[in-house]
């Protein structure tokens, strides 16, 4: 029987990254609205470039938010207080525009029919603990752990970097890492590349892969800035942009995704919840035992209530056939949206979430797959229930 190989990659940034500073910017502002009204509607887009922020708002909320200082506090947070980008001088234009929303609470029988056309997916597989694929796991740790080696005496990084893990797959399973890349912006002076590698092996690599089965090994190629010094990074050497690292925030492009973003969206919008009651379903599929690897496909269109349409795809590792298993899914769970902001309880989590926000940390380090959040979506509730 002939051994099928491949090879796949992922990639993670960390807060400084301009895609990632607008996403947590964006969904900074939904948690400052959701927390003076529970039932505050808001949509929130930011683009940045060098020396310029601009932030587009619209929103139906009782509610007083200044949101050029929400912003220019998460800038500061994330650590753009120095030449190249400041949060204290960068200029920040704003769009805010009120609304009048037809329904200011989700109607409690879930009869509020989606308002946008969405086709949202879920996925799980067990390559890891929290039953997501390796690369995008992996990618993920490299990128904590790059931006922790900020405190780590390394004065010299800055905010901005990027990681990509490669994993090898042989017959479909991981067999090895064939190559890390860590790209990190420095500061604008000479430094050894020497050095820098040393401190991204010691403080990155050896730390991300300290508790992973699979490690690299001597055949394994570990790339620091192979583009050449990486200087000062962030808004000043590349825009960003609310939505634009949709990989990141879902299953690192090993499974489907939709092309709308998650970020800066308040729990009305089915197109961010959908995804999380999509990986829900995925996930407790797995969980349950009935495969080893779910896709959870839910489709949904404008004034129907209901999805119109709910598959599942298992790849052929499932315990039972998928039209079955989507049918077990449906009985579980109830897929409308108002029933989705209340089966997960998301206004009152936001509401309840205090300073630190309940949708701001999802902005980094990927919105599904997380260990570190206690997210309803990342619950096993479900499997008993799909198991029978």
């Amino acid at each position: 029987m002939t051994t099928r190989e491949a090879i796949f990659t992922s990639e993670s940034v960390t807060p400084g990254h301009p895609d990632k500073l607008c996403d947590q910017i964006s969904d900074a502002a939904v948690d400052a609205f959701l927390a003076q009204d529970e039932e505050a509607r808001i949509v929130v887009e930011c683009a940045i470039a060098t020396g310029v922020l601009f932030i587009a708002a619209r929103f139906a909320a009782e509610a007083q938010v200044d949101v050029p200082t929400l912003a220019r506090g998460v800038i500061a947070e994330v650590g753009y207080t120095g030449d190249s980008f400041d949060a204290r001088s960068c200029s920040i234009l704003t769009s805010l525009t009120p609304f009048d929303a037809p329904a200011r609470r989700a109607r409690r029988d879930g009869s509020e029919p989606a308002q946008e056309q969405v086709n949202a997916f879920g996925f799980a597989c067990r390559e890891t603990p929290a039953l997501m694929p390796l690369p995008i796991w992996l990618a993920h740790r490299l990128a904590r752990e790059l931006d922790a080696a900020r405190g780590r005496g390394l004065d010299w990084l800055g905010p901005d970097g990027k990681t990509q893990v490669a994993v090898r797959y042989r017959d479909g399973k991981p067999a090895g890492i064939n190559s890390v890349t860590i790209t990190a912006a420095t500061a604008d002076r000479p430094l050894k590349k020497s050095m820098v590698e040393e401190a991204m092996r010691e403080l990155v690599v050896r730390r991300a892969f300290r508790d992973e089965p699979l490690k690299p090994d001597a055949g394994c190629a570990i790339h620091v800035n192979p583009g050449g010094p990486y200087l000062v990074g962030g808004p000043a050497k590349h825009s960003g942009l609310t939505g634009r690292k949709n990989g990141i925030d879902t299953y690192g492009e090993y499974a489907r995704q939709s092309g709308a973003a998650l970020s800066g969206k308040d729990p009305s919008r089915i197109d961010r919840i959908g995804a999380y009651a999509a990986r829900h379903a995925a996930k407790n599929i797995v969980a349950a035992g009935l495969a080893e690897r779910c896709e959870v496909h839910l489709a949904y269109a404008i004034g129907s209530a209901r999805p119109i349409s709910l598959s599942v795809d298992t790849f052929g590792t499932g315990a039972a056939p998928d039209d079955e298993i989507a049918e077990r899914v449906q009985r579980a769970a109830d897929f409308r949206p108002a029933a989705i902001e209340e089966r997960f309880a998301l206004r009152e989590r936001a509401a309840a979430a205090g300073a630190a926000g309940f949708f701001r940390p999802l902005a980094v380090y990927g919105q599904v797959g997380r260990t570190d959040l206690a997210l309803p979506w990342e619950e096993t509730d479900l499997a008993a229930a799909l198991a029978k």
